[in-house]
């Protein structure tokens, strides 16, 4: 099971953080310092697995990361897991978010926070992986925003038939 998935900058800054387990929040912040002294000091040639830290259950668990760009993608997994399938799964989830943003970079994960999260809830719920085919995701992802496309049109016509103003016939009786 996926215990959370910890997305930060090469400086560790944080640009998405979700447990899937219940930590209290200031422990929540040591386990991701913790979770990047731990990746980012790791050369670039070398695997792409490490046991956890000693914060989120030692030898338990283990630490799957990807790092593109300026951006690390760690997953947080127990022992029940397969490492090539969720860096498989890291995969998808950074294609898939290129795809919508149209090459993604930190800044799509600063600004279009929701929509991250709306992605990301499509691959990920719970803890449990819902989806790793990217063609059905975007075909979600794009659902969705003709939903938030058509609400924003009807909200607009409502605000525009309640602002537009009172003809000066419109209140003689005929």
């Amino acid at each position: 099971m996926i215990k959370a998935i910890l997305i930060f900058n090469n400086h560790g800054k944080p640009r998405l953080i979700r447990f899937y387990q219940y930590f209290a929040e200031d422990m929540q912040q040591q386990i991701i310092r913790e979770t990047f002294h731990l990746v980012s000091k790791r050369d670039d040639n070398v695997c792409n697995f490490l046991e956890g830290g000693s914060l989120i259950g030692g030898s338990d668990y283990k630490l799957i990361y990807r790092h593109y760009a300026t951006l690390y993608f760690v997953f947080c997994v127990d022992s029940s897991e397969s490492e090539l399938g969720i860096l498989d799964l890291i995969q998808v989830f950074v294609e898939t978010l290129d795809k919508c943003f149209e090459n993604v970079c930190e800044l799509d994960l600063i600004f279009h926070m929701d929509k991250v999260h709306y992605i990301l809830q499509e691959v990920v719920m719970g803890g449990m992986v819902l989806e790793t085919n990217m063609n059905e995701i975007v075909a979600q992802v794009e659902v969705q925003n003709r939903m938030e496309k058509s609400e924003s049109h009807m909200e607009r016509m409502l605000l525009r038939r309640h602002l537009e103003p009172l003809s000066p016939h419109s209140h003689e009786l005929g």
